[in-house]
């Protein structure tokens, strides 16, 4: 996560620009995701696309989405690694019996 942070970094800084501002960040990464929302529908939903749409994937999206989160916390100084494990110490620890747990094959 770290590299991905750093190459972001690097593209973004050979722009006089820079980063956004953390409101229009947020505003990006919203419209991201509706881009990733409407491919999810048509894929796995009721709305097909129209015969002139251009075809895009899941995985484009999601890659969109990374991208501007990756911005996000780099205009923020976060480290998306550190975020990263205190959310899983979260999990591991606060929801650890939240759900039902596979039985362990023998």
């Amino acid at each position: 996560m770290e590299e991905m942070q750093k190459e972001v970094d690097k593209y973004i800084s050979q722009f006089k620009e820079g980063y956004f501002s953390p409101l229009a960040m947020l505003a990006r990464m919203t419209e991201e995701l509706g881009e990733l929302a409407r491919e999810i529908n048509h894929f796995y939903g009721e709305k097909p696309k129209k015969a002139d749409e251009k075809e895009k994937t899941i995985e484009e999206e999601l890659g969109d989405l990374l991208f501007v989160l990756i911005c996000f916390a780099n205009s923020l100084n976060i480290s998306l690694e550190e975020s990263f494990q205190l959310v899983m110490e979260k999990f591991r620890t606060r929801d650890k019996d939240r759900w039902t747990k596979k039985e362990e094959e023998e």
